[in-house]
């Protein structure tokens, strides 16, 4: 997935003030550790959040989910946001800041549990297990539990389930997931199987979404689908009623089916949640409803966010950043001065500098670009080594299989890049002098690493002409197959623990059309055939030494896009909030376990 936080920008992170900070050694504030201390405990979190998840029984999807140790009841938690979500409908749901959202206010069959080391457990939610596979694991049986309503009273039945999955085949869902689509009717042309939707009257054949009766849902697909229970937890599957669905406008005013729902919302400018006093606790295992209510409200900046909570006056010792940052140029005091009031922990994104593929024919012309880069320089004006580190590969630390050290291009040895192993390579190229048009989105810190990049670049020989995009339409723009860029950044980060998640969507040939992932527009006939290869293989450890290995050959043999830096989160909150702690399926502060200590 795109990492973002933007109601227009899919995919870009939102701005960090100019004049990042570079910490590296730097007191911890509070902690009395140091940032070589910091980044010890980053990894092993990391290694949990790569594990392998587990597939929890109906035991474990039991609610009410584990109680928070100290946890109090009423008052409502302050939250200061930088935009407006970038949607409501669930169906829609395929970006951070909305993902967030989700997880107070939506349900699905399934969702994840969090254990004390940061491993996670998938387990059912509106169902009573994670699913139960028959036939080589091409059919998948969930079972619903009893006592789901949704905010209104209304039962939730197999019936609601089969039309949250054949609504998104309509044309008004655009910005959600695909998997289950696409592995249900055929790949990316899924739609052509109900190009209405079920607001017609038809539905996908028993043979390949069934509901047998009124508690039971049936998968069939075509080739086993291992994953299926943890694509299932999206925020993008979350159930929609059948008899609220108001197509388009759906996306205004959802019915909530979690422990909170919309009580009021002004577009821009704030919402406010309150209890569902229809959602049961002993049918959830994984949240809570221990605050009365949510105020947010929306246009703070991260240096606002940053600044009120870490003065801690009145309601911001009330307040968290939902998904927003400390801004960088608050890093050093916060580590400083309320290290204890922060949470920390990698993200799942890999930012690179792809390299348009219709364009950049020549490999040496691309390892040329990748050893310019700085990619140490190019990472403090997005935080510096507090929000993240260099990357030698395209490959998170949060995915199974992720080899700490490989460093093919020299990233992590050289993090100031090797400027005359780029003028060589460019000059066996014969290229010396050669124009690249350098996209970048026009926020602080994308221009300000667009300086360094350019210099890096003309450093090496190269002959740089910048172009800054709108960040409201900075992937509409890049993702376009005929963009006119040679150059541009993008983030990606798995949407689950598997490479399956990554490589496909963005280095699979078959993924080149307007909108889609494959930003570097690679076509490699090895990558696709085993891409095709890999998705079939049943054992996740097997398939996990397979996808290394792709990934190795996508990244020596073909680079299509230069590895700049992995993301890690560094978020903070009111002294008066209790239950923080990082969460390893969102990324950003688990919003299931807090409460107000008075």
């Amino acid at each position: 997935m795109n990492p973002t936080r933007s109601r227009t920008l899919r995919g870009a992170l939102v701005a960090l003030a100019a004049g990042s900070l570079v910490l590296t050694g730097c007191s911890s504030g509070s902690s009395g550790g140091n940032k070589s201390e910091e980044s010890a405990k980053d990894k092993e979190a990391a290694k949990a959040q790569s594990a392998a998840v587990e597939y929890g029984d109906a035991a474990a999807s039991k609610g009410p989910a584990k109680a928070v140790e100290g946890a109090k009841e009423g008052g409502t938690i302050r939250v200061y946001q930088e935009d407006d979500f970038s949607h409501l409908d669930p169906g829609q749901i395929y970006v951070s800041d909305a993902g967030q959202l989700a997880g107070l206010i939506h349900r699905g069959l399934t969702t994840y549990t969090q254990a004390e080391d940061g491993s996670l457990t998938v387990v059912g939610d509106l169902a009573t297990d994670s699913g139960k596979q028959s036939d080589g694991g091409k059919t998948w049986t969930y079972t619903l539990k009893d006592g789901i309503t949704d905010e209104e009273g209304d039962p939730i039945t197999s019936k609601d389930v089969r039309h949250t999955i054949e609504r998104l085949y309509a044309k008004h869902i655009t910005d959600g997931p695909t998997y289950i689509q696409q592995w249900l009717s055929g790949g990316p042309g899924y739609r052509e199987a109900l190009p209405d939707g079920p607001y017609e009257g038809k539905h996908l054949p028993d043979s390949v979404l069934e509901t047998p009766d009124e508690k039971t849902i049936v998968f069939h697909f075509e080739t086993a689908q291992p994953d299926l229970p943890q694509a299932l937890a999206m925020p993008g599957y979350s159930v929609v009623p059948e008899e609220d669905d108001t197509k388009a406008k759906y996306d205004q005013k959802p019915v909530a089916l979690g422990p909170y729902k919309i009580a009021e919302f002004k577009p821009g400018k704030s919402m406010k949640l309150v209890k569902n006093t229809e959602w049961n606790a002993e049918t959830d295992p994984a949240r809570h409803q221990y605050v009365d209510g949510w105020n947010i409200t929306f246009n703070h900046s991260r240096a606002d966010q940053s600044e009120r909570i870490l003065a801690d006056r009145g309601e911001s010792a009330n307040a968290i950043q939902m998904s927003g940052s400390v801004d960088s140029s608050k890093i050093k005091q916060v580590i400083e001065e309320a290290d204890d009031r922060t949470i920390k922990g990698y993200q799942p994104y890999v930012w690179q500098l792809n390299m348009n593929m219709d364009r950049l024919k020549d490999k040496k012309i691309r390892d040329a670009i990748t050893y310019a880069l700085p990619n140490a320089q190019i990472l403090r004006p997005d935080g510096g080594s507090y929000a993240g580190e260099p990357a030698g590969g395209l490959l998170a630390p949060t995915l199974p299989g992720y080899e700490e050290g490989y460093d093919p291009y020299g990233k992590l040895d050289k993090p100031n890049g090797d400027i005359e192993k780029a003028k060589q390579l460019l000059k066996e190229a014969g290229k010396e002098g050669m124009k690249l048009t350098y996209a970048y989105a026009n926020v602080p810190h994308r221009a300000e690493q667009a300086v360094i990049i350019e210099n890096a670049l003309e450093k090496a020989g190269f002959d740089v002409q910048k172009k800054d995009i709108d960040q409201a339409t900075w992937y509409e723009q890049v993702g376009k197959v005929k963009n006119g860029l040679d150059i541009y950044m993008t983030g990606w980060g798995q949407d689950w623990p598997s490479a399956s998640t990554v490589i496909p969507p963005v280095y699979d040939g078959d993924q080149i059309a307007d909108g889609a992932s494959n930003y570097s527009h690679i076509n490699d006939k090895h990558v696709n055939d085993e891409i095709d290869r890999i998705s079939k293989i049943q054992d996740p450890e097997e398939a996990t030494k397979e996808w290394v290995e792709l990934h190795k050959y996508i990244v020596e043999k073909v680079n299509p896009a230069a590895p700049l830096y992995f993301t890690k989160q560094l978020q903070i909150y009111g002294s008066n909030v209790g239950g923080a702690r990082y969460s390893t399926v969102k990324s950003y502060i688990d919003l299931t376990q807090l409460y107000l200590k008075k």
